[in-house]
């Protein structure tokens, strides 16, 4: 009988020192082989408290557009706020399983406790469980899939979100300004208040053939953006000029990353970044990213005022619950 989670998985293969086969990626993806190990760029790191706030919008615009990732630093969220975000999601994982299992994804259904142990297309495994669940806007939150324990879990969420969401506010303003549009603009065309915000924890347990495994594929986000906070155990790899360079760590900052809605809106400008999670020999990686999603039936295309005949539509206009299928699918868009 299958082990359903990557955390029992782990422990069984730390003592065998080997991972089963179906966690093991081709060659073209294992991440001893494709890592970049050259002269590795950084990726651009912008400081929000710079008084020079005309830089702040133009350092990024050109992140957005070059990378379509960057970290921020000063953000406004206190470092206290994060860390106790952190520790009741950690604590969530280090419940017993029958705990964990409360609430378990059920079929269908994007929230709950889950493991993505469906085989992708070369039928391999990432080595990851995680949890799904909203976190804004209040009216749409479904507390019963919400860990029980600690019991400060819902205080702690609470809390993040009081600052993530004018640091959201303010990141749509930077982005439409910079590339010429009222700052209203892109937070209106990505649904405005009712704009959803789904909270994903990563856990990636120790991995005995770390070179071998990822935690995450290569992917997309299909969100407009996406902001994370990882704990302090490297994995974060970004495909920067096909090369696959590691995010170094930086204390108390966030990173941003822009998805594919945004890269529609915009017509090409911003990047949705490819990027994927490696995993560590000896230590638990875990990651906190926040999806910024437009509603299920809102329409996403190209906005009218970045479309010209010199710069047509690169994008199809469509309802943001049909992309999702056609991603999920690998339907053609």
């Amino acid at each position: 009988m299958e082990v359903e989670r990557v955390q029992a998985i782990a422990s069984l293969s730390s003592n065998l020192g080997t991972i089963p086969a179906e966690f093991i990626r081709s060659e073209h993806e294992q991440p001893g082989k494709t890592t970049f190990h050259g002269p590795i760029p950084e990726l651009p790191v912008i400081d929000l408290a710079n008084p020079d706030q005309d830089q702040v919008t133009r350092k990024i615009v050109e992140a957005s557009s070059e990378w379509g990732i960057f970290q921020l630093v000063n953000h406004g969220i206190p470092e206290e706020v994060v860390k106790e975000f952190q520790r009741v999601g950690k604590h969530f994982f280090e419940l017993p399983q029958e705990e964990k299992e409360k609430i378990a994804k059920k079929p269908g259904m994007k929230e709950g406790y889950g493991t993505k142990l469906h085989r992708e297309p070369e039928g391999k495994k990432t080595w990851v469980d995680f949890l799904y669940h909203n976190i804004w806007p209040r009216h749409i939150l479904n507390y019963n899939i919400w860990p029980q324990s600690p019991p400060e879990y819902r205080k702690a969420n609470d809390e993040y979100c009081k600052y993530l969401v004018p640091l959201v506010d303010r990141l749509f303003e930077y982005l439409s300004t910079g590339i010429g549009l009222e700052k209203n603009v892109l937070k209106e065309a990505s649904g405005g208040d009712n704009m959803k915000m789904l909270l994903k924890i990563n856990y990636y347990p120790p991995c005995p053939q770390p070179d071998l495994a990822l935690g995450v594929a290569a992917h997309t986000d299909m969100s407009t953006f996406t902001l994370l906070v990882p704990n302090d155990v490297p994995g974060l790899q970004v495909l920067k000029d096909d090369h696959w360079v590691d995010a170094k760590y930086i204390p108390n900052a966030i990173i941003v990353n822009i998805g594919d809605q945004f890269e529609i809106l915009s017509n090409g400008k911003y990047k949705s970044v490819w990027h994927r999670s490696t995993v560590n020999k000896d230590q638990t990686r875990m990651s906190w990213p926040v999806f910024c999603e437009p509603p299920e039936d809102h329409v996403i295309g190209p906005l009218p005022q970045l479309v010209s005949d010199e710069n047509p539509a690169k994008f199809k206009t469509k309802m943001f619950k049909d992309y999702e299928y056609c991603k999920l699918n690998r339907i053609p868009q």
